[in-house]
């Protein structure tokens, strides 16, 4: 359960099987595992020792990859730094986990003096990308010249192998603390629900920073597939890239899968060899995934469901039932999350704990090997979030009679909006710092688009005078942009319980056109 191990597997097996491509250039897993060998021995040399964390901020290349199983060679975590976050936001969660290294690529380059101010952390910058390296930086290619390999470091079960920072309730995002079990073992029984052959070919769009393109990875690599890096999204160039790499997978969330499909492009590109689409990371509009079934009738879609703290998968919805049906039971699973994974327990339970039959909502819990071991600094949040031996999603759902797992609605505030968490109460502590705001509530309103956008409802101090632009300017001066209000409203009051508390939910409704019952 280390996940360097198939880096060793593949190169006694199938050395010259390609690996990675990205932008003309080929990795065969041979070369792969001996630059990985070479960039541990560099990490080693700049002082990163078992357990040390190393940040990664770059856009998603061949070299991204190589630099993050280096670092699991080392014996070092990664810490994947979110490429939207504002330069502020990424010194934040470099020092919240004392990460004193940080591989950057030639996008983020120009941050680095800016990083270096905000962090009181970094002690030391590689470079990664392409073309010769800014001054006072690593620059790796040079290093690995001449430098011997180093042997694995072999870190494996419960030891500490990623440091995934994802949106915090309280406004700062939490340290998910993911062991080479957890990424090993969740992302193998997650593979179980994608039907591969030995051909595998995909294409990796989604940003590797997340945990469920981290995941998509650490499959392919687990079976020796060949994995194609594109630096970002891109209707065109993904299309492109299936074609001319005749990729057989890719990996899409909701939005994406809309944008895909709905360009004007969409059929002008031999898209014959994809076999299978995995979705997943936001809700998908009905409507949207009827439309995709149709656009693409011979490919097999899979959606996985789960969140960064369950490494990152509990169940799928296999391609077999996403077939065309006439039985509107089958027909209705469309709707659901599928079932479990094999290594996945998972319940659904009431307020006291207990669990609830099929068709009873509560809340959705997990249990398994692919469990975080907690967020890191914080051990009462995470003995919270963990306890009675269960993993608390604050996700409601019910299960069906056949063991389909239905998600209904979350019982926290995040918003999920184009496959990224975004916290409304980070997004209202920025509302606030403008004097003219006497009181907010954000919340998430359906969007064919994006899933969900951020809405922002305001109460203004008397006598003061606001307008949405700038509102939104002030928002994008301090938080990346999808954690942005697309939308404002502005209100005379915002509703509140007897206890002066307010009551979202009624917020929400009202934005959605729904009654305000709870």
């Amino acid at each position: 359960m280390q996940l360097t191990h198939p880096l060793h597997r593949a190169l006694s097996n199938c050395p010259h099987r390609i690996a990675l491509a990205d932008s003309g250039r080929h990795v065969a897993y041979g070369e792969l595992a001996a630059r990985v060998a070479r960039l541990a021995a560099l990490l080693h040399a700049r002082g990163v020792r078992a357990g040390d964390r190393v940040g990664l901020l770059g856009m998603n290349s061949a070299r991204y990859v190589e630099a993050m199983y280096a670092v699991w060679w080392a014996g070092g975590v990664v810490n994947p730094v979110n490429i939207r976050w504002t330069t502020a936001e990424m010194a934040w969660s470099l020092d919240d986990c004392e990460t004193r290294w940080l591989i950057v690529d030639q996008t983020f380059a120009p941050q680095v003096p800016a990083l270096r101010e905000k962090s009181h952390s970094l002690v030391e910058v590689l470079y990664c990308g392409d073309g010769a390296a800014p001054a006072d930086v690593v620059d790796i290619e040079a290093a690995l010249v001449g430098l011997a390999p180093v042997e694995d470091a072999a870190r494996q079960g419960d030891d500490l192998a990623a440091l995934m920072y994802t949106g915090g309730t309280t406004g700062k995002p939490k340290g998910v603390m993911l062991s080479h079990a957890n990424l090993f073992l969740g992302t193998q029984s997650a593979s179980a629900s994608v039907d591969r052959e030995a051909d595998t070919v995909a294409l990796t769009c989604a940003p590797l920073f997340h945990v469920g393109a981290i995941g998509h990875l650490l499959q392919l690599v687990g079976q020796a597939a060949t994995v194609v890096l594109l630096p970002a999204f891109d209707e065109v160039a993904i299309m492109r890239g299936i074609a001319d790499e005749r990729a057989t997978e890719t990996f899409l969330v909701p939005t994406m899968l809309k944008r895909l499909i709905d360009h004007p492009r969409f059929g002008e590109f031999d898209l014959s060899s994809l076999r299978s689409v995995l979705y997943g990371a936001a809700p998908i509009d009905e409507a949207l995934l009827n439309q995709a079934l149709c656009a693409m009738p011979s490919v097999g879609f899979v959606q996985f469901y789960g969140m960064t703290e369950l490494s990152p998968v509990i169940t799928a919805l296999p391609a077999s039932c996403h077939l065309p049906t006439s039985n509107a039971a089958e027909r209705a699973r469309l709707r659901s999350a599928g079932r479990p994974i094999p290594i996945a327990e998972v319940a659904v339970i009431d307020t006291d704990g207990l669990p609830l039959p099929p068709g009873q909502v509560g809340e959705i819990v997990a249990r398994g090997p692919m469990v975080m071991q907690g967020y890191w600094g914080q051990p009462q949040l995470s003995a919270q979030t963990l306890r009675g031996g269960w993993m608390h999603t604050g996700d409601l759902g019910r299960f069906d009679d056949d063991g389909f797992l239905y998600v209904v609605d979350r019982l926290k505030d995040m918003i999920i909006t184009g496959g990224e968490n975004v916290y409304s109460a980070e997004v209202e502590n920025v509302l606030l710092m403008m004097p003219e705001i006497a009181a907010c509530a954000v919340v998430g309103v359906p969007d064919a688009m994006w899933g969900e956008r951020v809405h922002a409802a305001l109460v203004l101090k008397a006598g003061t005078a606001l307008g949405s632009d700038r509102v939104i300017a002030h928002c994008r001066e301090h938080l990346a942009g999808y954690k942005c209000p697309r939308s404002i409203e502005f209100r005379d009051a915002l509703p509140l319980s007897a206890a002066g508390k307010l009551l979202k939910y009624e917020v929400r409704a009202s934005v959605r056109g729904e009654p305000t019952a709870p």
